[in-house]
């Protein structure tokens, strides 16, 4: 299972904006972005000052990376979604953003149960979860609506599901096409997700735009 290894805030100093990779640190002062505002490498700190407009395949690029970046997706596994998106009826930039949020650590994410979608990915690698009553250990499993998530009873003693999670998760609104039961630690997915629903900041025409060419 293939995953970058590398530091999540060097992703949001290239991207130029905050992609909340590490949780409760991107909200406080010790974020990377707050203090080193700019792109990182040698010449990252003058090349903000140098740079040009830039041209329709650079938008493209940046916008393709930024999505790959917020879903925690490499480039092989980011092109075959659109090329499932491609074939589905619709427009294809929102089916790319429905199969992206449909993946399971991005509904645990969205549930409340994890800080941050690598965290989740981390759970549901160890087992904590399980979809319709079966244990997985896939993040990228595609849900559909009617999927139930729960958190395993086994892990629910554990120090995070009992100290950490709840104080962060009784903060965290799920979006209106997922239910949550904070008291048995379940989740339901009613729904697609509509695009005024994904608050991911993703121009996914810019997308198509790019694997169009």
């Amino acid at each position: 299972m293939a995953k970058y290894l590398g530091p999540a805030c060097k992703l949001c100093r290239r991207e130029g904006e905050k992609l909340f990779l590490k949780g409760e640190k991107c909200f406080t002062n010790k974020c990377p972005m707050e203090r080193h505002p700019y792109p990182p490498g040698e010449h990252g700190r003058t090349a903000r000052f140098r740079r040009g407009r830039a041209s329709d395949y650079a938008k493209q690029l940046r916008a393709k990376q930024r999505a790959r970046r917020i879903y925690g997706v490499l480039e092989r596994q980011f092109r075959r979604y659109y090329e499932v998106a491609l074939q589905q009826r619709g427009m294809t930039g929102l089916n790319l953003l429905q199969i992206l949020e449909s993946r399971l650590d991005n509904v645990v994410f969205r549930l409340g149960y994890a800080r941050s979608r690598a965290e989740a990915r981390q759970l549901v690698s160890h087992g904590h979860f399980t979809v319709n009553g079966r244990r997985v250990d896939v993040p990228s499993m595609l849900l559909r609506p009617g999927d139930v998530v729960e958190v395993r009873p086994e892990s629910r003693r554990r120090h995070y599901f009992k100290q950490i999670l709840p104080p962060w998760a009784e903060k965290q609104t799920p979006p209106a096409w997922l239910s949550r039961d904070l008291n048995s630690f379940s989740g339901r997915v009613e729904r697609l997700p509509e695009r005024g629903e994904i608050d991911s900041n993703i121009d996914e025409q810019l997308i198509v735009e790019y694997y169009s060419r």
